[in-house]
């Protein structure tokens, strides 16, 4: 069933002046969110509609300073890019009476397609066992949007689209954005991306140039380098801790910067990811992110903000067999105990926030959005507009139908707590495999926080070849004899932010998504005995690890 207010058909006033109740608050049931929303035409609904985020938010933000100019940062190619002047007459489509000769646009009476159903969880039965047995099946029809049965329907997400993502999913996205971040600045607007990849992709091209180097921790998301080095863009590495990245090593970096010895001007663009970051797993605080965001400030240094692990920030690790710490009590709770964004500490608009469903919903949909000032976000759609154009229509179509229709912004947060408390459990179940099998004598960890990703080091000065053998060498050797005893790790050197910079540090990655938790418990005692073996060294009961 829909919730109260999902369908608007007419213009009505907006809610300027009314006092609104708080949606956390409310029950869930009630979707309370969507009775303050403000009332739009029919028209914003339409086939290929341009939408404006910030006629989305639910409150007003006039109070608040306008983001700095970042018009000096811009690419030659962002600078000179105006658009697709074809996606720019379709604001013509919602003039009444009009007969449309003009856009391309196929008739949906040629779309093979009726209905579309899906069985979705109901809040509060979430695991699959239970979306089994006692799932809700919505339904999209052809036709609902002309039957008043939604805002969304298979002839409008079907159908061509605006790069900035149906005004449908955009509407959802910037609320939970306006409740979750509150970014500190007046103008600040979401647009939809077909992913993070693609958002950091299309960001370099509007932001640096061949020749340039961007600040990143120094073992970083390896498809960030990889993005970057083919357009002659090369990534600085800022040593980290097990906080993540060290924003006084930073500091040191930009005001020591030697532009002959390093072959490119000082950097002004910093890649990071906060949470759970891919590969250590580290999560910077709230006070390394108040101090790196400092830093910046100092250095006028534009921050690309990657965050799909946000919302696996994880229970405090506690110990083996230790009581499980009870899950948050309210949604005003949870969203209290998330580390707070640097968009939500950025009063210059200097943060470009890559949001994504991926890591919480499903990687396949190839969805997520934008949050930077309308500066930014203009020149990103203008891009999106001649390259990937919209995110797909039906996946938009599917996300809508569960997150705005379904579930509600309350609904989601109880699906974000759920796998907030199963993703604890896998990082437990990790940990204490860790603890049983893994060698101490020559590997170390921290519990990791948030993500996925659990970031093991190997002391190779104690292999019994070093020095004559490299690191490299060594890493290799370990990879290959982990590979024979039937368990894959990540080698650390994958993510290396620059390869060129000599390393002194020997590391592994693990997942514990992935797989189940005996899985998990039988992956890491093969990963320990191939290290033991490695290395030659003795089991606790006097025998050498085997490969049984």
């Amino acid at each position: 069933m829909a919730p109260p207010s999902a369908i608007e058909v007419s213009a009505v006033s907006d809610t300027t002046g009314v006092t609104l109740p708080n949606p956390l608050t409310a029950p869930v049931q009630s979707n309370d969110i969507y009775g303050r929303r403000k009332k739009t035409d029919r028209a914003q609904w339409g086939t290929a509609a341009p939408a404006n985020t910030a006629n989305f938010r639910l409150r007003s933000h006039d109070h608040k300073p306008k983001a700095k100019s970042w018009q000096h940062y811009f690419s030659h190619e962002a600078q000179i890019r105006k658009g697709n002047s074809l996606k720019n007459a379709a604001k013509y489509l919602s003039t009444p009476g009009i007969i449309s000769l003009g856009g391309g646009l196929p008739s949906s009476e040629y779309f093979p397609f009726e209905e579309l159903s899906l069985k979705v969880p109901t809040v509060g039965k979430f695991s699959e066992t239970e979306t089994k047995k006692s799932g809700v099946v919505v339904t999209a029809g052809k036709h609902d949007l002309a039957e008043n049965k939604s805002t969304y329907d298979i002839s409008t997400a079907f159908n061509y689209g605006q790069g900035a993502g149906a005004a449908q999913m955009l509407r959802w996205v910037t609320e939970h954005t306006e409740m979750v971040h509150d970014p500190p600045y007046e103008d600040w607007r979401c647009t939809m991306s077909i992913g993070s990849t693609s958002g950091l992709d299309m960001a370099l091209r509007l932001l640096a140039r061949p020749g340039d180097m961007m600040l990143s921790e120094e073992y970083t998301f390896s498809a960030a380098v990889e993005t970057a080095r083919p357009m002659g863009v090369r990534v600085c590495g800022v040593p980290i801790d097990a906080e993540g990245l060290l924003p006084e090593a930073m500091d040191d970096t930009l005001s020591n910067w030697d532009v002959n010895a390093r072959g490119s001007r000082k950097p002004h663009l910093l890649y990071t990811v906060p949470t759970g970051q891919n590969p250590t797993g580290a999560t910077q605080g709230t006070e390394r992110r108040r101090a790196l965001y400092k830093v910046c400030q100092k250095h006028d240094i534009y921050i690309v903000e990657d965050e799909p692990y946000y919302f696996l920030q994880m229970q405090p690790y506690t110990g083996p067999n230790a009581p499980d710490v009870p899950p948050p009590k309210s949604h005003a709770g949870f969203l209290k105990s998330l580390v707070p964004s640097l968009l939500s500490m950025d009063t210059d608009g200097r943060v470009m926030r890559l949001d994504s469903f991926s890591k919480v919903i499903a990687p396949g949909s190839r969805i997520g959005w934008l949050t930077a000032s309308a500066e930014v976000i203009d020149k990103y759609q203008k891009h999106a507009d001649v390259s990937t154009q919209n995110p797909s229509g039906i996946s938009q179509l599917v996300l809508f139908k569960l997150l705005d229709e379904h579930w509600g912004h309350a609904g989601y947060l109880d699906w974000l707590i759920y796998i907030r408390m199963e993703y604890t459990k896998r990082r437990d179940t990790i940990l204490a495999s860790c603890a049983k099998h893994l060698p101490r004598e020559v590997m170390s960890w921290n519990p990791p926080m948030a993500g996925m990703f659990h970031w093991m080091q190997v002391d190779f000065r104690k292999h019994p070849d070093y020095p004559a053998k490299s690191i490299e060498t060594i890493e290799e050797e370990i990879f290959l004899k982990v590979i024979d005893h039937g368990t894959l790790v990540m080698r650390g050197s994958w993510f290396y932010a620059d390869v060129e910079e000599s390393h002194d540090t020997l590391f592994f990655r693990a997942t514990y998504a992935a797989a189940p938790a005996e899985k998990i418990d039988e992956g890491i005692r093969r990963l320990g005995e191939a290290v033991r073996e490695e290395f030659g060294l003795v089991k606790a009961n006097g025998g050498l690890g085997s490969s049984s």
